[in-house]
This record gives structure tokens, sequence and C-alpha cells, in this order.
């Protein structure tokens, strides 16, 4: 017994080492990004105004919410898991903020609520998966109906108008400190997916993750307690997945517990852009930034272009399937 575990140890590493991407494959995202933004500066009737200062603030505000999104989608992912109750959560946790706030609650004490009421939606997708045994799609799916419709409970199916508070301030496109030079959900944005980064690529913690998307059956025999650790990515993905509903009903300045339908795919794409397998064990915290700054460019390229919203659509998509057809290439290569 003790040899057959000593071996699943040594073996285990080995087998991530072999999975890591070589320097093409990491440099893939952002190569795919300066190829999106210089297509459309050739494209545009105005090169000079989609590459202007004002434009970037405006894609880097629109990038937030995703961004906020995909960090928590790619721990997700990374582990083996997936989660299609990212826009209903958006919007619940929206709807839980602006409910706090037009009744008088300290904003701090609204958005804390709010953001716990991520982390509780995630706990439960963690707790299904884990204790029922029901695979990540069909629980989060499940996740999905029950979110929006608590949401448009909570909300009587209208919107909540807020007052103006300092949340209002997180997305405006001009801070009132000039200095700040973004909305401070930019910067939030950024010191968070810092900090992702570090934990998921210099802690134990990080380390089980990749373990767990790697192989679970490993992960279990090098002494990882797999079920805990998938309630703690659920549970801590499901907290971020609340900030950005906070961050969406600042954008709105009200909760809309309609808002964010079809979001999770954007959050999806973005993770998938950014590198990440959906066979789990592979992703990085910057490749889905990368990724999500890919999403914005494209959506902000082709309003620009006067493009309908289905030619968007149909685009997304399409780097999707490329995106997922080239991990399997490089998935078999490397096998």
């Amino acid at each position: 017994m003790l040899a057959t575990e000593g071996g699943a140890r040594a073996a285990f590493p080995l087998s991530v080492a072999l999975r890591r991407p070589g320097w093409l494959a990491r440099a893939g995202p952002a190569l795919g990004l300066l190829a999106v933004i210089a297509a459309f500066a050739l494209l545009a009737d105005s090169p000079a105004r989609y590459l202007s200062p004002l434009n970037l603030r405006i894609v880097l505000s629109q990038t937030v919410i995703v961004a906020v999104g995909a960090i928590g989608m790619t721990m997700i992912i990374v582990a083996g898991g997936i989660d299609l109750s990212v826009g209903a959560t958006i919007a619940l946790t929206g709807v839980c903020a602006a409910l706090g706030i037009a009744a008088g609650w300290p904003p701090s004490v609204a958005v804390a609520v709010a953001v716990a009421t991520g982390g509780l939606v995630g706990f439960v997708n963690g707790a299904l998966i884990t204790g029922l045994r029901v695979v990540p799609f069909i629980a989060t799916l499940g996740m999905l109906g029950m979110a929006r419709g608590v949401a448009k409970w909570l909300a009587h199916e209208q919107t909540v108008n807020v007052p103006p508070t300092w949340v209002n301030e997180l997305l405006v496109t001009f801070p009132t400190a000039r200095w700040m030079l973004f909305p401070p959900g930019v910067w939030l944005a950024l010191a968070l997916a810092v900090l992702a980064s570090v934990v998921l690529r210099r802690t134990v913690f990080g380390r089980r993750v990749f373990a767990l998307g790697s192989s679970e059956a490993a992960a279990r025999a090098c002494g990882i307690d797999t079920s805990r650790l998938t309630l703690l990515v659920y549970g801590l993905a499901g907290t971020l997945f609340g900030l950005a509903g906070v961050l969406q009903m600042s954008r709105l300045r009200q909760g809309d517990p309609t808002i964010a339908v079809g979001v999770e795919l954007d959050v999806i794409a973005a993770v998938v852009i950014g590198g990440a397998s959906l066979n789990g064990g592979e992703g990085s915290i910057g490749g889905s930034m990368v990724g999500a700054l890919v999403m914005a460019f494209l959506r902000n390229g082709c309003q620009q272009m006067g493009w309908p919203n289905y030619i968007q659509e149909i685009i997304i998509g399409a780097i999707i399937v490329l995106a997922v057809a080239l991990d399997r290439l490089r998935g078999r290569i490397g096998g």
C-alpha cells in the first residue's frame, strides 16, 4: 500500500509537468489579443478612435465583470469542473446588494451580504457535486434556474433602484479622483487577478487544485481531501461571482433580476481562450484575463463597426469552438 501511494506521489508531479504548455501555447492568448486589436483597428473607419485612451477606458470598464468572473471560473475549470450558474448568481447578488442599499443598510454591509450570498451559491453547488454526486454540468445548470428564480422573487420581478453611494462609483468611466486613471473596479479586478495567480501557482492550495483537475483518483491517493477541496473551490468562485454581481449593479445603478443572461458563456469563453483545458489540470489567471480582454475588444470592435449583435455571437461561438479544438489537438500531440 505504501509503495503504491509513494508511486502515486512520485508519478503525479511528473504527469503535471508533462501537461505544462510550451511557450507558444502560453503566448497564444496574447497573440490572439493583438490580432483582434489589429484587425479592428484596420477595419474601423477611425482607427485612432478605436485605439484612443477613451476607448481603452471603456473597454477596460466593460471587461471587469467578465474578468472577475473568469478568476473564479479558472479555479473551477483547473479543478476539473464547470459552473453554468454564473449569470444567475450575478443577477441574484446584484439584487441583494441593491435591496440592502435601498433599505438603508450601510453600503459596505450590503456589499458584504451580496458577496457572501455568491459564496453560499457556490458552496451549494459544491455540496451538490460532492454530496449527491451530481455532475457539475447538471448541478450548476439546476442552480442557474434556482438562483435566477430567487432573484426574481426577491425583486418582485422588477428592477431595484438604489440611491447614490460609493458603490455606484466602482465602474464609472471617469473616476472622481483623476489620479486613478481607470475606474476603481479595474484596479480591484487587477489586484484580485494578481492575488489569485499567486495563490494558484505558489501555494499548497493551488497545487492541490491542479492535482484535483489532473486526476482526482491520483489526488485522493496522495492524501488530498478532494470533496473538501471541491467545496472550497466552488465557494471561493461563488464569492467572486458575488463580487461581479455587485460590480454589475454598480454599472447599471440598479439591481435587475433579468440581467447577465449568457454571461457564463462569456466567462467560460475567456477562460478557454486564455489557454485553460476543459479536461482540467491546466489554466492560468493571466491567460484568463487576456481572454476577457479578447472578448471585450471583440465586442467593442463589433459595436464600433455597427455590426448587429448576432454577428458578435457567431464570432464568439466560432472562437470558443476553435479554442477548444486547439486544446484537443494540443492534448493529442502532447499525449
